[in-house]
């Protein structure tokens, strides 16, 4: 399997590791309700949120881009996407949390205005799904900030492939401000 910048910044553990206390606090505040009903609203760019909120224990505000969608023909299917900063501010996640049920060995696919980006392998689940996250590297970041589109492919079964559409309008603004 050809390695893609979607599989490289997924191997990229030691940063993921220095930035995980954020990571877990940002999940637990952006994705513990179905609604995303924590955090507050900063700036809405295309179908894109910016949520912010201050994490117990925290010394500052963090933010996130997030954007909820659901498959085309399945509306019960739906992921939850969120791009953050790390904790240093030097590097950006990218974080999907795709529904319970997901085969996770085939991992979640992705791909931008029909381009295929590769596949990131699912790193846990919890009672609210299952969380596919890669470090976002430059050209994954510019691949999205110039594209029309994004699908993310899930996989019920070996054979079936859901490919929920993901808007990019607003993307690159919306990451550009993310504090």
């Amino acid at each position: 399997m050809k390695s893609s910048i979607f599989e490289r910044g997924r191997r990229a553990r030691p940063l993921r590791q220095a930035s995980a206390a954020l990571v877990a606090l940002l999940f637990v505040a952006f994705a513990s309700s179905p609604v995303l009903a924590q955090g507050v609203v900063k700036s809405k760019h295309g179908d894109w949120e910016t949520r912010c909120e201050t994490p117990p224990g925290a010394a500052r505000e963090q933010c996130a881009l997030i954007q909820s969608v659901a498959a085309e023909d399945r509306p019960n299917i739906t992921l939850i996407v969120i791009v953050l900063k790390t904790a240093d501010g030097k590097s950006r996640l990218l974080r999907v949390i795709a529904p319970l049920g997901v085969l996770i060995p085939s991992g979640l696919g992705l791909k931008i205005d029909q381009a295929d980006v590769g596949r990131a392998g699912f790193v846990r689940c919890l009672p609210n799904g299952c969380i596919a996250e890669v470090v976002m590297e430059d050209k994954l970041v510019d691949q999205m900030k110039n594209g029309q589109s994004a699908t993310f492919i899930i996989f019920q079964t070996p054979e079936e492939g859901i490919g929920i559409p993901l808007a990019l309008a607003g993307f690159k603004d919306a990451i550009e401000q993310l504090p």
